[in-house]
């Protein structure tokens, strides 16, 4: 499950995540290793400079075409000291100040730590500098915790995916509209239905963002379904459901193909009547899920889409 998330947000940041076109991101090692080009050697410096922003995208760019915003302190371009322990204290003060700039915008990362967010030779000198503090500080009774290579290589991936999926929530998820909010009930079938609420506390899941988006689920499920299984091959028209979660309602397929059938409703003859609309096994589940995925690249969607 993991591993699936993880390649999601990477295609997805990949291709929407940037300015001026997609630019391919590796999680954690590109990341990693672009914010920390700026330590350079003196000759270095001089044509970085002449070409910085050019050829390098940085978690930065990411975060301003996204939120419009500049990290507080930083300025574009802004190069990394030349001594190694100065250069990794500094990126960990970068890092604690992109972490407390999310959290401030709503996003949640407690289980994330600036050190996470370095590389692993940096992440190194963070804990030698640390030890070295703390053998100083004989009142202290502060402990440092020390990951092995492996397990630290797994902690950064997850930071580095946990923080990219917070930025999407903050500020990628707030952009969609709740103006039609009213409308989205209006169907007769969708008013005997139990209402999703959107206000901010009534779910410790969702946030309201995601509960509108699983509003329209619902309405263009109950609206389409009538339409595009009247003259299914595999079965009979599929019953009325209340969708109120993004795994397990959505596994068949059929509601995915109600959202797309709602745009693209040439897709129905051509795609969706072959599907089963009550499947029981795992191959029937698979075949739907294969013609959805089908019927997105049909429509040229821009998403590596697999199975």
């Amino acid at each position: 499950f993991f591993q699936k998330t993880l390649t999601a947000v990477k295609n997805w940041f990949t291709l929407f995540g940037w300015p001026n076109g997609q630019n391919a991101i590796s999680i954690p090692y590109s990341l990693r290793r672009d914010v920390s080009k700026g330590y350079l050697t003196a000759s270095q410096e001089k044509i970085f400079k002449e070409n910085l922003g050019k050829d390098t995208k940085t978690l930065y760019d990411m975060l301003f075409h996204l939120s419009g915003q500049l990290l507080p302190g930083m300025t574009s371009g802004q190069l990394l000291p030349l001594d190694p322990v100065e250069r990794m204290l500094q990126l960990h003060r970068q890092h604690s100040t992109l972490l407390t700039f999310l959290r401030n915008q709503g996003a949640y990362l407690p289980h994330v730590m600036p050190e996470f967010l370095l590389e692993p030779d940096d992440y190194k000198k963070w804990i030698k500098v640390q030890t070295e503090l703390l053998v100083e500080d004989t009142f202290t009774d502060k402990r440092i915790l020390v990951l092995e290579d492996s397990i630290f290589e797994t902690m950064s991936k997850r930071a580095w995916t946990d923080v990219l999926l917070q930025i999407y929530k903050v500020f990628v998820l707030p952009r969609v509209s709740s103006v039609s909010n009213t409308d989205l009930c209006s169907l007769e079938g969708v008013q005997n239905m139990p209402r999703i609420k959107l206000e901010p506390l009534s779910s410790n899941i969702y946030s309201p963002y995601e509960r509108t988006i699983l509003t329209w689920l619902n309405k263009h499920y109950e609206k389409n379904r009538k339409t595009i299984w009247k003259d299914c091959q595999k079965g009979e028209v599929p019953p009325m459901r209340w969708i109120v979660n993004f795994e397990h309602d959505l596994l068949d397929g059929l509601v995915l193909a109600a959202q797309l059938a709602a745009y693209c409703p040439y897709l129905i003859a051509t795609h969706f009547v072959r599907m089963y609309t009550n499947p029981r096994s795992p191959e029937q589940l698979l075949h739907n899920c294969l013609i959805v995925v089908d019927a997105m690249h049909a429509v040229k969607l821009s998403i590596d889409i697999k199975v």
